[in-house]
Parts: C-alpha cells; sequence; structure tokens
C-alpha cells in the first residue's frame, strides 16, 4: 500500500507562557502502555492522508492480525488503528468525531488499489483527558449509538461498522494505565506519583519514559516546585537517589550537594532539569558548577 508521510510540525500547548509539546508525549505514552505487547504493533507517528496537511495523530498496525491484544485500551484493535489525541487542555469536540471517521475513511480509501483495506480492519480510538459529554450526548441521540462502559475510562461506541473507542484518561485506572493516566497538568494524586516515579526510576534511561516524563514535570512544575508539597518532596527523595547514582569512579556526590541542587532547581522553576540532571553526568556538573556547589 503506498503511503505518503512527512514530518509535520508538532501541536504545542501553552503552559505559564511556554509551549509544550504533548503530543510526542502521547506518542512516546501509548509505546510504553503497549510495552508487554510491543511485537504485535507498529507505530506511526503523524501518518499523513494526502499531500495536505490532514494527518493522523497515531496509527497503530498490527504486525499479525489474527493476534489479539490483550492490553485493555487495545482490546478493540483490529488490522488498522486510527488514534486521535486531545491535549489536556482541549476537548473532544462533535465535529472531532467526524473528522476521525472522515480520516479512518479516507485511509481506507487512499491506497491506490480496490478495496485494499477491508472496512472490518479498522478501528477508531478517541483519547481526551475529560469525559466528552456534549459528543456522548450527540452519539446516542443523533446517531442512536449506545455507550458502553466496560471498565475505569473506557468507552465503547456501539452501532457502527466500525469499532469505535473513547478513552477518558483521567477516569482510567492507574494501576492499569499509569502512564496515560499521568499524562496531565493536573497530577494530585500522592500515591499515583509515587509509583509513577517508581516506574520511572526503573525506565529512566529508556527515551520514551524521558520523554513522557519530561512533559508530566513541566506540566506540573508548579505544583512540584512548592517544596512543602508530597508530590515535591516524593521527586526530591528519587532524584537525589538518581543524582547519588551518577558518580564518578572514586568520587561520590554528598547528599547534602545533592539537595541543594535540586532545591536550587526547583526554586528557580527549573524542576524539568531535574531530570535531566539525573540522566546526564556532565549536565550535572555543569550545574553544580553553575551554583557553586
Amino acid at each position: 500500500m503506498k503511503q505518503k508521510r512527512k514530518q509535520l510540525p508538532e501541536e504545542q500547548q501553552p503552559a505559564d507562557g511556554k509551549l509544550l509539546q504533548w503530543h510526542p508525549a502521547f506518542y512516546a505514552d501509548l509505546q510504553i502502555e503497549f510495552r508487554e505487547e510491543t511485537e504485535k504493533l507498529k507505530f506511526e507517528r503523524e501518518y499523513l492522508l494526502s499531500s495536505k496537511p490532514m494527518a493522523i495523530d497515531v496509527l497503530i498496525i498490527k504486525k499479525k492480525n489474527a493476534e489479539p491484544i490483550h492490553k485493555n485500551i487495545g482490546k478493540i484493535f483490529r488490522k488498522y488503528n486510527i488514534i486521535e489525541y486531545k491535549s489536556p487542555s482541549d476537548s473532544l469536540s462533535v465535529d472531532d468525531f467526524y473528522k476521525v471517521y472522515g480520516y479512518t475513511n479516507f485511509y481506507k480509501a487512499d491506497t491506490g488499489k480496490v478495496n485494499e483495506i477491508p472496512i472490518q480492519e479498522l478501528t477508531i480510538t478517541l483519547v481526551s483527558k475529560r469525559y466528552p459529554r456534549e459528543l456522548i450526548r450527540h452519539l446516542k441521540e443523533v446517531r442512536h449509538y449506545t455507550i458502553d462502559n466496560p471498565e475505569e475510562g473506557i468507552y465503547y461506541v456501539i452501532g457502527d461498522i466500525l469499532p469505535i473507542q473513547i478513552l477518558v484518561t483521567n477516569r482510567l485506572s492507574p494501576e492499569k494505565n499509569l502512564w496515560l493516566y499521568s499524562l496531565t497538568d493536573t497530577l494530585k494524586d500522592m500515591s499515583v506519583t509515587r509509583q509513577l516515579l517508581e516506574d520511572y526510576k526503573k525506565n529512566k534511561d529508556d527515551q520514551l519514559y524521558q520523554a513522557v516524563m519530561e512533559i508530566i514535570v513541566k506540566a506540573n512544575k508548579n505544583r512540584l516546585k512548592e517544596g512543602k508539597r508530597d508530590m515535591c518532596n516524593a521527586l526530591l527523595e528519587l532524584m537525589k537517589d538518581e543524582l547519588d547514582e551518577k558518580r564518578e569512579e572514586g568520587e561520590a556526590l554528598g547528599e547534602n550537594r545533592i539537595n541543594q541542587l535540586i532545591l536550587k532547581l526547583s526554586e528557580l522553576n527549573r524542576t524539568d532539569e531535574i531530570l535531566k540532571a539525573a540522566a546526564d553526568r556532565e549536565y550535572q556538573k555543569k550545574l553544580l558548577k553553575e551554583f557553586g556547589l
């Protein structure tokens, strides 16, 4: 099948006067969510539907169509799976549904060969932080679909030839979908935050985890910089351990210097640099020199 792809500028989300790139983090986050079944899936980001800028956020292709996907957010998956993602401050509208539905039909038809992709091999997934009340009402009252809620945060749209699901990330189970649940600008639950940080600690050398964690920290930095809050304390505790592990042969960074560095970055609203310092020894040394530590 002929595929037309090129790199597009990422949509960016303003936060505290700066721009956050949510979509690359979401693309990485999906790969984390499906990490136990990654050998079954092929991920494509911003798949271009034509020569004009009309692109699917994420296209996931099952490598072997007969193999079922066991991950809760992928149980409806068939061969070709169209994903639409809304960043935390955005909402999922009625028109978004029709846009993605149209994209899906265009993707099916734009192959150069008649019925190369059977309609039965396509699915649609819509992802939003908030429950799309108006869209759900429209789907029930105008499209005459029914909505099934098999588990927390997952809503199946029943009544179309295409399997369709809506994922509401702030309603997902943190136990089953930790990283997708945490891809937000409103982290609050201390137990979830600790779980997230512990999982990151195990995978901190993985670029997918680094990409998602960097956005999460940046989006929640106003919460993180308040040193008295539990979430900030948890981050400081974890980063202290990570910085302590990054030591030159025969030279250990003292706990006091580590604490001072982390607190300096927090006070200056540079909490995102804590992660970079934890992963990059040279950058860590540069910061210690900058602050005279």
